[in-house]
């Protein structure tokens, strides 16, 4: 596992950071809020995240990362009362364990949370802060949920689908044809790019390819 690290007690992240390590696990160790979400990329797996850090507290850094992104998170701390264990999985944390613990606990608590992590993936779909859940068939720009037309939604779901790929716009508008039953023309795929674009804020993994088609990457 890629494991992001965000501890400030220097003691205690030079053990964790070595026995993941000595485990196999690639391990990025960070002491303030700030640092851990400078680093924070798709291509992180877990996040160890301490509550109390020097520049913020632990809450609002896993709101802020589980907008960007779905990264399954851990707490940790010392803080053991009900109430803290309560606010932190309600926030969207997948964990929460109490200092001290084993490391074995620890790495048996991430296999754990990556399992069901990797369970959801194939009813959500991500890039960059867009989540579209399928199974729901809801759509998050950001962690807020966004209204979309039956032709936005489908519209998505084939760019998410098909991501990292150049899609032609004549493919798009089978695709969209084949779902709806309807004729889409040339120009109706148009306005409904520019309001999807809209609603979600006009997301830079959108791309338009002129005279081709769109693209939708992911932007580190």
């Amino acid at each position: 596992m890629k494991v992001l690290l965000i501890e400030d007690d220097e003691t205690i992240a030079f053990g964790i950071q070595t026995g993941l390590q000595m485990k196999g696990h690639q391990v990025l160790w960070v002491e303030t809020a700030a640092q851990g979400e400078s680093i924070f990329k798709s291509g992180i797996d877990v996040v160890l995240l301490d509550l109390n850090l020097p520049d913020g507290n632990g809450y609002d850094v896993c709101r802020r990362l589980k907008s960007q992104r779905d990264t399954p998170i851990l707490f940790l701390t010392v803080r053991d009362d009900e109430k803290d264990i309560v606010t932190g999985l309600d926030i969207g944390a997948d964990d929460y364990i109490v200092k001290p613990f084993q490391l074995s606990v620890l790495e048996s608590r991430m296999r754990a949370v990556l399992r069901r992590a990797q369970k959801q993936e194939g009813d959500q779909l991500h890039c960059g802060n867009i989540l579209l859940d399928r199974k729901q068939t809801r759509v998050f720009s950001g962690g807020t949920e966004i209204s979309l037309t039956a032709g936005e939604y489908r519209l998505l779901l084939v760019l998410l689908e098909n991501k990292n790929q150049t899609i032609p716009r004549s493919r798009l508008l089978e695709k969209l044809w084949d779902q709806d039953g309807i004729f889409v023309n040339d120009n109706t795929l148009t306005v409904t790019m520019k309001r999807l674009r809209e609603k979600l804020g006009r997301p830079s993994c959108i791309q338009t390819l002129r005279g081709i088609g769109y693209r939708m990457e992911e932007k580190e």
